[in-house]
């Protein structure tokens, strides 16, 4: 029988050699590709979210397991079918019109779709219309702003602004974060929730959606 728990192990450590070995093994035994994806991969990048969220892992070391699970992702992915893949719910993430930093928001991005989430990134400098417009494009459901700088955070509340303005504000959940962003700021421009940082962002979304 098939050691799901390995997987996750192998994730967890950042081992990418056993953990791509673990996947291919397993595909081998007939174990269904959606299994292999939610009990192995996504379960141990729940475990590194935690671990983030606790100090206990660094970013280097997420970034380097986020890059191992999106390799057997690769291998995965002929296997599985629209209906039964965990893409999940369809999610945009980009940094607010004005603020160019994006490190932060990337690590996000890989953290939710190892969450196994359908990630589309949009990169930085976005204006509020463009979100209202990729809301409608991609369907989504959780709308993620990113600000690294205070002068840009009320670029968070003109595009939640835009959104409800556009009609689609009960068609998604938003969500904020970024350095100088707080909970209460979260509340005050009235998004849907505050992540500190990539693992708890990972978590928020997910609660969200399900």
């Amino acid at each position: 029988m098939t050691d799901l728990n390995a997987m996750t192990d192998a994730l967890v450590a950042c081992d990418t050699a056993r953990l791509t070995t673990l996947v291919n093994e397993a595909l081998a035994a007939d174990v269904p590709a959606t299994e292999i994806l939610n009990k192995g991969l996504i379960a141990g990048m729940d475990i590194v979210g935690e671990r983030m969220e606790s100090g206990d892992m660094f970013i280097p070391e997420v970034l380097m397991a986020a890059q191992a699970m999106a390799g057997c992702v690769t291998i995965l992915k002929p296997m599985l079918g629209d209906d039964d893949s965990a893409t999940g719910a369809s999610v945009l993430i980009g940094t607010v019109k004005g603020d160019l930093h994006d490190i932060g928001k990337n690590l996000v991005a890989m953290m939710l779709e190892s969450a196994g989430m359908e990630v589309h990134n949009l990169g930085v400098d976005i204006p509020p219309e463009d979100f209202v417009t990729q809301i409608k494009e991609k369907k989504a459901k959780v709308v993620c702003l990113s600000a690294l700088l205070t002068t840009t955070m009320p670029m968070m509340k003109q595009t939640v602004d835009a959104i409800v303005e556009s009609g689609l504000r009960d068609q998604v959940k938003i969500l904020v974060g970024g350095a100088p962003v707080t909970q209460s700021f979260a509340d005050e421009i009235g998004a849907d929730g505050f992540a500190a940082d990539a693992g708890s962002a990972s978590k928020l979304a997910k609660s969200l959606v399900n």
